[in-house]
């Protein structure tokens, strides 16, 4: 029964080609499950909450493009199609699990732990599968069921120049018992300190376990229950400019990190651990219905530091300590280009150049200036503090699956979700000082030391801070959410035919705990307007979309796909400032997406081919950012409403196989994602907390952090157990996030950027530098007391080439000032529109891995 019910699904793809898959050995799979899982590391996944989630994940089998971009161009953080990953849909034994605040799917949630992760069904945009309406970048379903994992015992060992440096784990499974029971465990390390990361300043410490056993009652009914977690503390590494990078002669320099008593410290620390567990009841109602129910659960902890001030700014990348900030190197402006200026650029230049303690943290400098303020009883101006997003998330998933007959197949399933998410800051270490304020720095130049306006928190005014409190936002957002989805798979003819529909309903609100000093009921505001639940924002979405095969014979056919939905807005878009007040966005709505696809596969003796052409257009929808806003001298909180995007291109997959053990491989996409118009922005400002309306000009910008443009050839070559490939790889069109308030109708007025017909001159979006990367692996499977040892070596740019960007963002700073006093307006002498900050491509990196089977 279970070969006829994978049967069926497999039939249910929308490309012939999945008639004759390729079939790999268990080395094979292994290589390419633990380089992905090398080249997926969370950094480069970008799972921090204040950074864009880079990947998505997207693995069809059937289609040779989808099921090897995902981690063949990892190394350059390549989304599918440019999607947010939060157009990736990831379920674990058919109930959906994307965080349901942002939609997003944190990797390092099951990070570690490869073994458990290898049984995974996906499916593309527009292929069927067993456990959703597939999503347009694609959907993921995991099998953790104990009885489907291999039965025996499984060591790894690597070594690794990376994020980590060595990584250990043992696997065992008992398989299907007579009695039966199945169990399944993996338990894994990754390791890497301050001496042998890759990357100077950072440190990775990670357990992972993974826990599942299943009891199969009678032939009806099997009960399944997996638990897992993955404990991680790592630093991170942060962008910086071009600038940066030629001073320290490293294009892996890390601002994030400094000198404390000749000891190395990172600034920048993350610690995540999200204990989660899954129960499944798998009930076998008949030989052609199955009804299949998860219920799951967890609770995650997550926290970032960073370090603080009151004071001047002790990043080492600050503008102002930059050798071009005291010559004009643009030639640009009509001063600093005297005698004095260039040996001020030239003494800044050497500084830099003099040692890494000069280009980093100076903690010891820190501590000294805090001790200062302790002796005269003020409070600390240098202290690292901890952003908390936690979680907890209940969901069930149910679907029922009846095979009508060979020719038809109906499946409906059931999605029910709540997410608590807990957001707060606290005081971490207060850098040698003894005393601190719940106050609002950034707004005591504006409102006397007295005004409720400086209060973070009006409940507990000039609240004093020790390390571990809770300090500047407290607030939790409640997600709930409930989806009915059905899809039916009908043969006939030469045609395979496919139409899934879905309707649900979502509700989202906000819960204040501390009472922000803009909105003193004392002034007239409804204490509601911080403090306590804010009302309930309601949405109603749906959609469907239809897919066609037809197969045309001799191994060619014909792939068609369409689909409309409507979703709902997530709750990490939905509020004007969620650290501040209660506010939804105004005229939010569901954002609406319409797709098309069409496709051609060959599948011949010696040629496996796809090409696929797509669209998507997107409107309606809502983004949200939080940042420094130069020209206001003020974080701000923008909402942009009345997003709109079009994604279009075409993806190549090409296999040739030239002899029984050679293989020529081909992949390639040329894509487009960009604003289709200019977007209705408000903005508020941290320091005075009113909205501000204007229009964003950013259509044409691009999806940023991403190739656009990729190509790939391959060649892999098989011979008695020895397992070769060398792939090399071209990136291009790689743009960078842009800034939205440097394209703000009235930051464009202020500039000057109008032309003579008095439309807007807008900047063009900062690019990254693309190029050719070299990867080569070699594998081979040894027989060791009648047990298998399998050898990996990976080794990804071995050319060493270290200028493709890898994503980046744009400064939101003006390269003018404005004084206060007159609103003029003068040229700056740095320019912050020609230094992006920019992340790139490591150099030359290896992983050796060992595992040996018993």
């Amino acid at each position: 029964m279970k070969r006829k019910f994978q049967l069926t699904a497999l039939l249910a793809l929308t490309a012939t080609c999945s008639y004759a898959q390729t079939t790999n050995t268990e080395t094979e799979k292994d290589m390419k499950q633990d380089n992905a899982a090398f080249t997926f590391t969370e950094s480069q996944l970008g799972e921090d909450d204040d950074m864009t989630q880079n990947v998505i994940m997207v693995n069809s089998n059937t289609n040779l493009y989808t099921s090897n971009v995902g981690y063949l161009w990892s190394p350059v953080r390549f989304k599918f199609r440019a999607y947010a990953s939060q157009y990736n849909d990831i379920y674990m034994n058919g109930v959906q699990v994307n965080n349901m605040e942002n939609g997003q799917f944190n990797y390092s949630t099951v990070g570690g732990m490869n073994d458990a992760t290898r049984n995974q069904d996906a499916s593309s945009p527009f292929e069927a599968n067993n456990f959703s309406m597939a999503s347009i970048g694609g959907s993921n379903n995991y099998d953790f069921r104990a009885s489907n994992f291999a039965a025996g015992n499984k060591i790894t060992l690597s070594g690794v120049n990376r994020n980590y440096t060595a990584r250990f784990m043992y696997t065992f499974g008992t398989g299907m018992t007579q009695s039966g029971w199945s169990f399944f465990g993996t338990v894994g390390y990754r390791w890497a300190n301050m001496n042998t990361a890759a990357v100077k300043g950072t440190f990775y410490n990670s357990l992972a376990y993974f826990m599942a056993v299943q009891k199969v009652i009678n032939e009806q009914h099997s009960v399944n229950l997996a638990v897992w977690g993955s404990p991680t503390e790592r630093a991170q590494q942060g962008a910086s400019t071009d600038e940066a990078y030629w001073l320290a002669n490293d294009r892996q320099y890390n601002p994030y990190w400094g000198y404390q008593n000749g000891e190395k410290r990172a600034s920048r620390v993350v610690n995540n651990f999200e204990p989660s567990a899954l129960l499944t009841w798998d009930f076998q109602i008949n030989d052609n219905m199955k009804l299949t129910t998860s219920a799951f659960a967890k609770y995650a902890m997550y926290s970032a530091t960073r370090l603080n001030y009151n004071g001047q700014n002790p990043a080492p990348d600050y503008w102002k300590n930059f050798p071009s900030n005291n010559y004009d190197v643009w030639g640009a402006t009509d001063g600093n280009k005297t005698s004095e200026d260039y040996k001020s650029f030239v003494e800044s230049r050497d500084y830099w150049m003099a040692s890494d303690r000069n280009r980093q943290i100076n903690f010891d400098k820190l501590y000294y200036t805090n001790q200062q303020l302790n002796t005269v009883g003020k409070d600390a101006v240098y202290w690292i503090e901890a952003k908390h997003n936690d979680h907890l998330a209940t969901n069930l998933g149910s679907t029922f699956d009846w095979n009508i007959n060979k020719n038809k197949n109906l499946r409906i399933g059931l999605q029910l979700a709540s997410n608590k998410g807990m957001h707060y800051s606290t005081m971490e270490d207060m850098l040698g000082g003894t005393m601190f304020h719940n106050v609002n720095t950034y707004a005591e130049g504006d409102y006397a030391s007295f005004s409720s306006e400086i209060q973070y928190d009006l409940n507990n005014p000039n609240g004093v801070v020790k390390e571990g409190d809770k300090m500047r936002y407290n607030y939790d957002i409640v997600s709930q959410s409930a989806k009915l989805w059905a899809a039916y798979v009908l043969d006939k003819g030469i045609s395979h035919n496919y139409l899934s529909a879905k309707v649900g309903g979502s509700q989202m609100w906000r819960n204040g705990h501390m009472l922000n000093g803009f909105y003193d009921p004392a002034k007239g505001w409804d204490k509601a307007a911080s403090y306590g639940k804010s009302q309930t924002g309601r949405f109603l979405d749906g959609g469907a979309k239809m897919g066609t095969t037809l197969n045309l014979g001799k191994g060619n056919a014909i792939t068609m796909g369409i689909g409309y939905e409507t979703r709902a807005p997530h709750a990490s878009v939905a509020f004007v400032s969620p650290e501040m007040n209660n506010n939804f966005v105004t005229n939010l709505k569901n954002e609406k997406v319409f797709s098309a696809e069409l496709g051609y596969a060959l599948n011949a003796s010696r040629v496996r081919l796809n090409l696929t052409g797509y669209y998507t257009h997107t409107y309606d929808g809502t983004e949200w950012q939080n940042f420094y806003f130069d020209d206001v001298n003020s974080f701000t909180y923008v909402s942009m409403t009345g997003v709109e995007k079009d994604y279009y291109g075409a993806e190549l997959g090409l296999k040739f196989k030239v002899t029984g053990n050679f293989d020529i491989n081909v992949i390639g996409t040329l894509a487009e994602a960009k604003y289709a118009k200019n977007t209705d922005i408000n903005y508020m400002l941290s320091t005075k907390g009113t909205s501000n309306i204007d229009v964003c000009y950013n259509k044409g910008m691009r999806e940023s952090g991403t190739p656009l443009a990729a190509a790939s050839i391959g060649l892999s070559y098989r011979v008695r157990g020895w397992y070769i490939d060398l792939n090399g790889n071209y990136y291009d069109r790689i743009y960078l996030s842009y800034s939205p308030c440097m394209r703000y109708g009235k930051t464009l007025a202020t500039a000057g950027n109008i032309n003579n017909d008095g439309s807007y001159l807008v900047p063009e979006q900062s690019k990254g530098k693309g190029g050719f990367m070299l990867d080569f692996s070699l594998g081979h499977q040894f027989k060791i007391a009648h047990h298998p040892l399998s050898v990996n070596l990976m080794l990804t740019n071995i050319l060493n080439n270290q200028s493709i960007c890898t994503g980046g963002y744009e400064q939101s700073r003006s390269d003018y000032s404005t004084n206060s006093t007159t609103g003029t307006t003068s040229q700056r002498t740095y320019s912050f529109s020609r230094n992006p900050k920019k992340f790139y491509a490591q150099g030359i990196n290896g992983m050796l891995n060992i595992n040996y089977r018993f």
